[in-house]
This record gives structure tokens, sequence and C-alpha cells, in this order.
């Protein structure tokens, strides 16, 4: 059993950064592929990114080019860095983690870190 705890969130302006960070209790985290979601009030959850064991990344059109994800597998920790923040960027930000990026959606989630963008 994985556990993952998302953390970083907060209340940042427009135009503001944020790193969350999302950290496993297991070393097998490190052959994982991870990605991270997002669910805004009223919406469903929609995918951010995804990164590899390998470090193969993808990401979300609307988040392709101001955020990054990344890994430090001696951490057992993946960050999602964000940058050029926008208000529809507030959500709910979750940490999904599964042996492959075909099994993600039966694979281990974290309770999940606030973040709002707003003035």
């Amino acid at each position: 059993q994985v556990q993952l705890v998302e953390s970083g969130g907060g209340l940042v302006q427009p135009g503001g950064s944020l790193r969350l960070s999302c950290a496993a209790s297991e070393s097998v985290f490190s052959t994982y592929a991870v990605a991270w979601y997002r669910q805004a009030p009223g919406k469903q959850r929609e995918f951010v990114a995804s990164i590899t064991s390998g470090g193969n990344t993808n990401y979300a059109d609307n988040v392709k080019g101001r955020f990054t994800i990344s890994r430090y597998n001696a951490k057992n920790t993946v960050y999602l860095q964000m940058s050029s923040l926008k208000p529809e960027d507030t959500a709910v930000y979750y940490c999904n983690a599964a042996p492959n990026l075909a099994t993600m959606s039966n694979g281990y989630w974290g309770q999940g870190t606030q973040v709002t963008v707003s003035s």
C-alpha cells in the first residue's frame, strides 16, 4: 500500500507561482508513473500532468508552458511547479500513482491540496 501526501497548496495572486509536492510512503514509488489531477468546484476532475518512471512527461494543453512536473526519487517525491497562475487554475490538486500509465485509474491517490488563485 502506497500512501501519497500532497503539500504546497495555498493562496496566490494571479501571475504568481507555487510548487506542489507529492510524497510517497514507499520506495517503490520511484518505479511508478505519477500524475497530477485537479478538480474545481462543480467540475469534473481533470488531468494536469504526468511523469513516467523514466522521466517522460505529458501536460494538459491548458497548463503547457506554465507547469513543470518533475521527480526526485531519492526522496520518493514528485513536484508540480506552477507558474503564471490564473484564477482558472483554482482547484484541489491530487496526486495519483500507479505502476504504469495504463493503470493510473486503479492506482493510489492522495487527499489533495487546495490551490486558490485570486487577487
